[in-house]
């Protein structure tokens, strides 16, 4: 395989053990500077050039793409998706994820934990959005930081709206968040790999400090995740759209708390922690992917005229509820299941002698005529309203 990595810092920890780690296996492994690729467009032929000469074109890349060259990076990925090259994380998964309000309303709409946060411009509106995030103490994030950059503890709400003001007055977007007291000044780290956690490290703040980024000097140890920490970070990665990646939760009262999912994670920390070969376990998956390209199966599958890709959701009470497969009568109406969904579990090619359950969800592929009537009618969705509660007036340090 040859697996371009595509990063700016060649000599950092991250980018020597992964082109370590692929050469030891008897890969290809060649470091690209993203600025220095150019993206050449014409009619059918996308192509990119480094150092002025056409690139020659790998088998898979691997963009470790730094925020502060967010915009040119992904372009750069895009190019290469274009050009049908493998990327185990999408352009479009990197910028989602890398701007925390975009991640959050993308994960808010699924079933995945995330802190209670607000998102206001006008500072009529700063205080009832403080008071709906649970007030003081609360967390100020910037829209796009690192390593713990741009994130600030307010323990006063007089002090979280002159901090506001402050950085509303400088052009910057901010976002405001519950402050999870029963973290501790603790967070969690798994690394998803595909669609597994192949390690996870709780770090831990040290000091006065509350963020426990190890780049803040927090303390990282290995830990064994809880399968519903584990499933969370599975999920937040697949939602994303990232194959590769760190997904930062608190452990809340509630269960996980996703803060953030990492596009490029670090691998010093977690492999200092842990011992494991995390960028052997990188190299490995991405040549697996090599040998088995990804195929849009909602394109491929929807050339022949009248038919289509759908999802059939069983719902309580369904005519299909305690029947197999067999007995739908789907196949006799052409239409076919491809896998089945079930609590968090995904059954592929399900045998005809499967039994149906309440809440199953079918994908399906089959005549559209036939599939317009098993699609449920979507239920209107109703409207919580969230009593607001005064915040106490406790000066207490949230972190004793």
């Amino acid at each position: 395989m040859k697996l371009s990595i595509l990063s700016c810092s060649p000599k950092c920890y991250s980018t020597r053990r992964l082109v370590e780690a692929g050469r030891n296996r008897g890969h290809k492994i060649e470091v690209l500077n993203t600025l220095r690729l150019t993206i050449g467009l014409d009619h059918g032929t996308p192509e990119l050039y480094y150092h002025r000469k056409i690139l020659r074109t790998p088998d898979a890349i691997l963009p470790r793409i730094g925020t502060s060259i967010t915009r040119y990076g992904t372009a750069v990925v895009r190019q290469f998706e274009q050009m049908d090259v493998f990327t185990p994380n999408t352009a479009a998964g990197i910028g989602n994820s890398r701007d925390k309000l975009r991640s959050l309303q993308i994960l808010s709409r699924h079933d995945v934990g995330i802190p209670l946060s607000a998102y206001v411009d006008d500072k009529r509106d700063v205080e009832d959005a403080l008071q709906r995030v649970g007030g003081a103490p609360v967390i100020i994030k910037l829209l796009e930081g690192t390593q713990g950059v741009g994130v600030i503890l307010a323990d006063k709400l007089e002090i979280a709206k002159a901090i506001i003001e402050t950085l509303h007055s400088t052009k910057q977007q901010v976002l405001l968040q519950k402050f999870v007291a029963e973290s501790k000044g603790k967070d969690v780290r798994a690394f998803v790999i595909g669609d597994r956690v192949v390690a996870a490290i709780r770090r831990t703040a040290q000091g006065q400090e509350f963020r426990s980024n190890v780049h803040r000097g927090g303390k990282a140890e290995m830990i064994q995740l809880d399968s519903v920490y584990e499933e969370a970070a599975v999920r937040a990665a697949q939602i994303m759209g990232l194959r590769i990646c760190g997904v930062d939760m608190l452990e809340g009262a509630s269960g996980p708390q996703v803060m953030e999912v990492n596009s490029s994670p670090g691998l010093e920390g977690i492999e200092g922690a842990t011992g494991l070969d995390i960028a052997g376990e990188i190299i490995d998956y991405i040549a697996d992917q090599v040998k088995f390209p990804e195929i849009d199966i909602r394109q491929r599958l929807t050339v022949s005229r009248g038919y289509s890709v759908a999802d059939i959701n069983i719902p309580e009470g369904s005519q299909f509820v305690g029947v197999t497969i067999d007995d739908t009568g789907l196949r006799e109406l052409d239409v076919v299941v491809l896998t089945l969904r079930r609590k968090g579990m995904v059954i592929s090619n399900p045998k005809g002698s499967r039994v149906l359950e309440a809440d199953d969800s079918l994908l399906c592929y089959g005549k559209s005529e036939h599939m317009k009537g098993l699609i449920p009618t979507k239920p209107k969705k109703r409207r919580r309203v969230k009593k607001l509660e005064p915040s106490p007036k406790s000066t207490t340090d949230p972190n004793p």
